[in-house]
């Protein structure tokens, strides 16, 4: 599996994986883990087809195209070192489906490229885990529009929210130094009808958010 690491450092021996929790040896260093899942998770949302990659309607690909087109990006990046992204990534960007002609990959979330997310057998769950709250950051320049007009797409696919205060905010700094976050009744939003997805670890996907569920906490 991958672990953070100085890069160019040797392993220093067994460490724990972050996703069994059995002992594994280091194979991927923090830059080079972090150079590997910026370009993976660009290639899987936001230009498939610059990396080589052909997606299906639900924006799955071949892992063996995935492998080649890391491969032609980084000479480093062998099989090992795409799995051990790919399995355990932080935020569960990446989502694996076993085929009878062998194994697909996705992006969890975030997609600009069209995509169906919401497809029988996915790792998500529609509506069945969904808090009763979920958090948005956001530009304070932002507010006045969705105040107006809600959450919405924007360059993206869908709205997405964080399962936590902390994590909203942080998420927010991407886009302001002092961000705002929001509340969302979700309770309220999945009652009335709008579809919500648990993707990854911490991240929920829905269509829109009206403003009528939104109240603004810092």
């Amino acid at each position: 599996m991958t672990a953070s690491e100085t890069e160019g450092e040797e392993s220093s021996g067994d460490e724990t994986c972050p996703e069994c929790g059995g002992n594994v040896e280091r194979v991927l260093s923090g830059e080079r883990r972090r150079r590997l899942s910026t370009f993976v998770s660009g290639a899987l949302r936001h230009f498939p087809a610059d990396a080589g990659l052909e997606l299906d309607a639900q924006g799955l690909t071949d892992r063996a195209a995935l492998e080649a087109a890391v491969g032609r990006k980084y000479d480093w990046a062998d099989e090992d070192a795409l799995a051990a992204v790919i399995a355990t990534d932080p935020k569960g960007r990446f989502e694996r489906r076993e085929t009878a002609s062998g194994t697909e990959v996705r992006a969890a979330y975030g997609h600009s490229v069209a995509v169906t997310l919401d497809d029988e057998g996915s790792d998500a769950d529609d509506d069945g885990d969904v808090p009763d709250r979920l958090y948005h950051g956001t530009d304070p320049a932002n507010l006045g529009a969705i105040r107006a007009e809600g959450l919405r797409p924007m360059d993206r696919q869908s709205v997405h929210l964080s399962g936590s205060r902390a994590t909203a905010r942080e998420v927010g700094r991407r886009h302001a130094p002092e961000p705002v976050v929001l509340e969302i009744d979700a309770a309220e939003l999945v009652a009335d009808g709008f579809g919500v997805s648990k993707r990854g670890t911490e991240t929920y996907i829905v269509g829109r958010v009206p403003p009528e569920y939104l109240t603004v906490l810092s």
